[in-house]
C-alpha cells in the first residue's frame, strides 16, 4: 500500500435547495488510489467528513463512505441564514483505515420561496384629482428576504377591497419591487371624494411553506376640480315652422354644473350659429330667432339647421361646456314651382317640343300636383301642358322670325302657390331639331315681330 487516494477534484462544488429534507442528495465526491483493490483492499477507499463550516448545533450533512455521495441529514437549512457551508472530506485507502486524502466541497444553499413580502409600512395616503387617468396615487414598499431579483423575491400586488368599480390598477416596479398605485379612471369627486383599499402582496411563484399574506391600507383622497357644465341633453333636437317670426322663442337650452360644492354661475352664448339665426340669453338659455328661418338655405341640411351653444361657469379657471342644438325646421309653402332650364334654342320650321323640368324647393304636399299657364300674350305663340310628376311641354305653334323671345311661364303648385318665370327662346332659322343655331343682334318679345313693329310705329307717331 504505498499509493495515497487521489480526489478528481480538490474542490467540489453542488447545490442544494433550503429547507431540503434529510435524505436529500447533494453532490457525489470520487476519490482513485492505484493500489489493488481485487485481491486486496489496499485500493479500496472509504469516504468521510473531517469538518463542517460553519459549525450548528446539529450537522448538516453526511456522506456515503463506499460511494462519496454527500446528503443532507440536518433539517432547517435557510439560505438566508447560511447560504452556503464548507466541508473538509477524507478519503483513506483500506476501507477507510489506510493512507489518507482530502478535498474541500462547498454547498450552496439555494432559494426556495420560503419567506413572504412584507409591507412597510402597512398605512399609506395618497392625493389625487378628479378625471386624471393613469396618476400615481402612491407607491407601496415590501421587504422579501428570499433572493434579490428572483422569482421568490419579486412582489405580485393585489386590490382585496374598496374598488368595486376598478377605479384603480396596481403594478410591481421590476427594479425597487414597489407596488406602484395608479388610477384605472378619471375618478369623480362629486359622486365619491376618498378610498379605503385594502391591498395584499404575494410572490411571482408560490410560497414553498404556507405562509398569511401581508396586507396594506391605503386612502385616497380625491381632489375636486372645476368642470365644465353639462347640458342636458347634450344634443337637443327641436321641431320649429320655418317662418317663425323674428323675435319668436324658439326653446330652451341649459346646462348643469357637475361642481356641487362650488355653486358658480353659468352664462350662455352662441359657439356657432353658421346663418346667424339665432340668439340665446346669456341667464336663462332661452333661444329666439333673430333672422327669418329658411329650410331651403344651404346652411340647412336635409331640413336640419345645426347650431351649437356654449356654457361658461365662473370659476377659477373658467370651464366651458359645449351642446348641440339641431333645428328640425318644418316646411312652409314660400317657393314657387320654377322651370329648368329658363332657356333654349328652337327651329322657326317644324320645331321640336321644348321638355322643361319643375323645380319646386318645398316638401310635399306644398309641390306636386303641377298646373302651368302662359302670361302676358305668351298664348299666341306658344302652348303648354305638364306631363308626369314635375315636367312640361312647350310647343311653338306658328312660325316666327329668328330672334330671342321671353315666354311668361306661371306655374302654380298643388297648394296655389304660384309664380311667373321668364323663359327665354332663341328662334333659328332651321327645321326640326335646332343645331348650331346663330344668335341674332336683334330681340324680339313674346309677342312676334308684327308687335313689336306696331310698338315702334307707335313710339314714331308721338315723335
Amino acid at each position: 500500500n504505498d499509493n495515497r487516494p487521489v480526489f478528481t477534484k480538490q474542490v467540489f462544488i453542488g447545490y442544494i435547495e433550503e429547507n431540503a429534507k434529510p435524505g436529500t442528495s447533494v453532490m457525489t465526491v470520487n476519490a482513485t488510489d492505484a493500489d489493488d483493490a481485487i485481491s486486496m483492499n489496499n485500493g479500496i477507499i472509504g469516504y468521510s467528513i473531517l469538518s463542517e463550516e460553519p459549525k450548528s448545533e446539529q450537522r448538516m450533512f453526511t456522506i456515503d463512505p463506499v460511494k462519496g455521495v454527500i446528503s443532507v441529514i440536518g433539517t432547517g437549512l435557510d439560505r438566508e441564514t447560511t447560504p452556503n457551508y464548507t466541508l473538509i472530506i477524507q478519503a483513506a485507502d483500506q476501507e477507510g483505515t489506510g493512507l489518507t486524502n482530502t478535498a474541500t466541497a462547498i454547498v450552496e444553499v439555494t432559494d426556495a420561496n420560503d419567506n413572504r413580502p412584507v409591507f412597510d409600512p402597512t398605512m399609506y395616503e395618497g392625493t389625487v384629482n378628479e378625471n386624471e387617468v393613469g396618476v400615481v396615487v402612491t407607491q407601496l414598499h415590501v421587504t422579501d428576504k428570499d433572493m434579490q431579483g428572483s422569482p421568490a423575491w419579486q412582489a405580485v400586488y393585489h386590490i382585496k377591497s374598496g374598488d368595486t368599480n376598478g377605479d384603480f390598477s396596481i403594478t410591481t416596479d421590476p427594479k425597487t419591487n414597489n407596488g406602484i398605485l395608479k388610477t384605472a379612471k378619471g375618478l369623480d369627486y362629486e359622486t365619491k371624494s376618498r378610498y379605503n383599499l385594502v391591498v395584499t402582496v404575494e410572490n411571482a411563484i408560490p410560497f414553498t411553506v404556507s405562509l398569511p399574506l401581508s396586507t396594506a391600507n391605503i386612502l385616497v383622497v380625491v381632489g375636486d376640480v372645476n368642470e365644465a357644465p353639462i347640458f342636458v341633453p347634450p344634443v337637443k333636437r327641436v321641431e320649429v315652422m320655418e317662418d317663425l317670426p323674428q323675435g319668436h322663442q324658439v326653446t330652451s337650452y341649459t346646462a348643469q354644473d357637475p361642481d356641487k360644492d362650488q355653486r358658480q354661475r353659468i352664462t350662455y352664448r352662441m359657439g356657432s350659429d353658421p346663418a346667424g339665426w339665432l340668439a340665446i340669453d346669456p341667464e336663462n338659455g332661452i333661444v329666439t330667432a333673430t333672422q327669418p328661418l329658411d329650410r331651403e338655405s344651404v346652411h340647412a341640411i336635409n331640413s336640419t339647421y345645426k347650431a351649437i351653444v356654449l356654457a361658461v361657469d365662473n370659476g377659477s379657471p373658467d370651464a366651458t361646456g359645449t351642446g348641440t342644438l339641431l333645428l328640425l325646421l318644418q316646411d312652409v309653402n314660400d317657393n314657387g314651382p320654377m322651370p329648368e332650364p329658363r332657356i333654349f334654342d328652337i327651329c322657326s320650321r317644324q320645331p321640336e317640343e321644348q321638355m322643361l323640368n319643375i323645380v319646386d324647393k318645398d316638401l310635399p304636399p306644398n309641390t306636386y300636383p303641377f298646373h302651368a299657364a302662359l302670361e302676358h300674350g305668351s298664348g299666341s305663340n306658344w302652348t303648354v301642358r305638364v306631363t308626369g310628376q314635375d315636367m312640361l311641354v312647350l310647343k311653338l305653334v306658328k312660325e316666327l322670325e329668328p330672334g330671342e323671345y321671353s315666354i311668361f311661364l306661371k306655374l302654380t303648385d298643388g297648394q296655389g302657390k304660384a309664380q311667373v318665370t321668364p323663359v327665354k327662346a332663341q328662334v333659328c332659322d332651321c327645321e326640326g331639331p335646332a343645331k348650331n343655331c346663330e344668335r341674332r343682334a336683334y330681340i324680339a318679345s313674346g309677342l312676334g315681330v308684327p308687335a313689336i313693329l306696331g310698338i315702334l310705329g307707335g313710339i314714331l307717331a308721338l315723335l
